[in-house]
């Protein structure tokens, strides 16, 4: 069986969800092929897929929302991006097809998994293969969102989505009215990798699980002043910016670990709204501080599941910057009860019936 995974390159979250399930699918049938489909740069992606055997072919799908910062988007340069990608989608699905015919073995079951770029659905059609979409939340409800030109490009996604087979539909999610069998699957994550006494032992770390701090921003970071982290001294902080791990009460994410990794020595993660990253702490049982995110339709649908479902505190962007994180108050409990885990293999197992 062949799984050609169509893996936005918006950002990490994506690639980290895509990884959870074809990981979840690798145990349960350890035979499957996988090529992901992806312009994610490579470093992520020998991390991300480290334990599942995979081949990659550098293909953009998709733009998603480019972003003035971690915390903003640019519907400008957004537009401007969709517009130079779609003359270039006919002969790239022209020529991935090619090479995924020469690909499959005689007989051979495949499907198209694609995480949430509109335009993968030619890539199935030209190969005559069914396509499971798995999303929260698509293109067309952002950029629907964001209003102005992008309402056309919104409509044209739709259309796109609704070509699909079937619709694998993660928590947190928007309404995706596409009009397909969908599979709603719980808190899709992955697998730390080390036990908390092999991590502080490997890595040298003497805080304490409940002063300790993740700050993820994911692939494009966020800049800000290591003096904001000695405002909470007996804290310790993982940081993904060098200069951030200047600061002496600060370490630097170790280059062979994931974040994901690094959370069961972590008491908090402070982050920006994100499916992944909410996944992955939710589903390790560790609280989020979540900092407001502008123009992106899914951070409040985030936001609102959070509070509902995990220990949470959200912060303005101004006092995130000022560093008034308020990590010396309790967190605020869960409005409902926590969401189930699990999901990646859910999705998985409807895969494996899906082909077989």
């Amino acid at each position: 069986m062949l799984i050609i995974a169509c893996i936005s390159g918006h950002g990490f979250g994506h690639g980290s969800r895509v990884a959870a399930l074809l990981g979840a699918l690798h145990r349960l049938e350890p035979q499957c092929r996988f090529l992901l489909s992806t312009p994610l740069p490579e470093a992520f992606l020998k991390q991300a897929f480290a334990a599942i055997p995979h081949q990659q072919r550098n293909c953009c799908w998709d733009v998603g929302v480019v972003q003035a910062d971690a915390l903003g988007s640019d519907p400008a340069a957004t537009l401007q991006a969709l517009e130079a990608l779609e003359p270039l989608l006919a002969n790239q699905v022209e020529l991935e097809a090619q090479a995924i015919s020469a690909m499959l073995l005689p007989g051979e079951k495949a499907v198209v998994l694609a995480d949430v770029a509109p335009a993968a659905v030619l890539l199935a059609e030209r190969l005559a293969l069914p396509l499971v979409w798995q999303a929260n939340f698509g293109w067309d409800a952002i950029y629907q969102e964001l209003g102005g030109e992008l309402v056309a490009w919104a409509k044209r996604c739709n259309g796109l989505y609704r070509r699909g087979t079937a619709l694998l539909e993660c928590p947190f999610c928007l309404d995706m009215d596409w009009e397909l069998p969908r599979c709603q699957i719980g808190l899709s994550a992955g697998v730390p990798r080390l036990s908390p006494d092999e991590l502080r032992q490997s890595i040298g770390w003497d805080f304490a699980k409940q002063k300790t701090a993740m700050l993820s921003f994911g692939g494009m970071g966020f800049p800000l002043d290591r003096k904001l982290l000695q405002r909470w001294p007996d804290w310790g902080f993982f940081v993904a910016e060098p200069e951030l791990a200047l600061a002496p009460n600060a370490k630097l994410l170790p280059h062979d670990l994931r974040p994901l990794d690094l959370l069961p020595i972590c008491g908090v993660v402070i982050t920006k709204p994100g499916y992944s990253t909410f996944c992955e702490a939710l589903g390790q049982g560790i609280g989020v501080i979540a900092v407001e995110r502008q123009g992106f339709a899914e951070a409040e649908v985030l936001l609102e599941g959070l509070r509902n479902h995990g220990w949470h505190r959200c912060l303005s962007r101004g006092s995130f910057l000022k560093g008034e994180w308020q990590l010396d108050e309790p967190l605020i409990p869960p409005a409902k009860g926590p969401l189930a885990p699990g999901g990646e293999i859910e999705a998985a197992r409807y895969l494996l019936e899906f082909l077989t």
